[in-house]
């Protein structure tokens, strides 16, 4: 076999092997994107145009909330990939309440009114309140279609609040709304434009705290309000 016959074999076979990497990298899927955290987006600060206490069983019952609530431990898992070689294990909590699809239909339900009773045995503890609110066409006389509808809630003494199944943040910046201080409200904004019969699911991690101190203390919300603005 002359060499210009060989040479042409093997850029044949190089041909047909670049079409067939090709072709196997078109039939593999794409790795699927990692969903996008959102922002937190700045709440009004002018007084609302209405604000439901959801505290309440009256005002909790005009929005379908039914408030789930269940203590979060601390489990022991596996150290992540990269830490130091000492490290075998760590720590993390569970259950993972705030996810999208997270299944609570074994909690059990709560009156609105027992928002502010004392949960967890003090110390080092934590919370998962869990409801869905769903906005009606009227408030009163107040049409809620195009409004903007703030969460407020102030738990005793930290809170991180999901909604459907995100915890909007952005790290290196104030957070307006899901992640807050001591003793300070989280004011979450739903939607800067309301669609009557639209439902949001909202995962609440109330935490005890400072967590350093261990306060003989527990976990309660002071308030939980839905704020409306024109």
């Amino acid at each position: 076999m002359n060499t210009l016959r060989i040479f042409g074999l093997a850029t044949v076979a190089a041909a047909s092997l670049t079409l067939l990497g090709g072709y196997a990298a078109a039939q593999t899927p794409p790795a699927p994107a990692a969903t996008p955290i959102p922002a937190p987006v700045m709440p009004p600060s002018l007084p609302a145009n209405h604000v439901a206490d959801i505290m309440t069983s009256k005002d909790a019952a005009a929005f379908g909330i039914q408030w789930k609530a269940l203590d979060a431990k601390i489990v022991e898992v596996p150290a992540i990939t990269t830490a130091q070689p000492d490290y075998k294990t760590t720590y993390d909590i569970a259950p993972h309440a705030g996810e999208a699809g997270f299944d609570d239909s074994s909690w059990p339900l709560i009156k609105a009114e027992e928002l502010a009773t004392r949960r967890s045995g003090g110390h080092v503890g934590f919370v998962w309140y869990r409801t869905g609110i769903t906005l009606p066409a009227m408030i009163g006389d107040l049409n809620t279609t195009g409004l903007k509808v703030v969460l407020h809630v102030l738990v005793d003494d930290y809170a991180e609040v999901w909604v459907n199944g995100q915890m909007p943040r952005r790290a290196g910046y104030p957070s307006p709304a899901t992640i807050q201080g001591f003793n300070l409200p989280n004011r979450v904004m739903l939607t800067e434009s309301a669609k009557p019969g639209e439902r949001f699911q909202i995962a609440i991690f109330g935490i005890n705290g400072p967590i350093s101190v261990a306060p003989n203390n527990a976990v309660w919300f002071r308030e939980a309000k839905l704020e409306f603005y024109k």
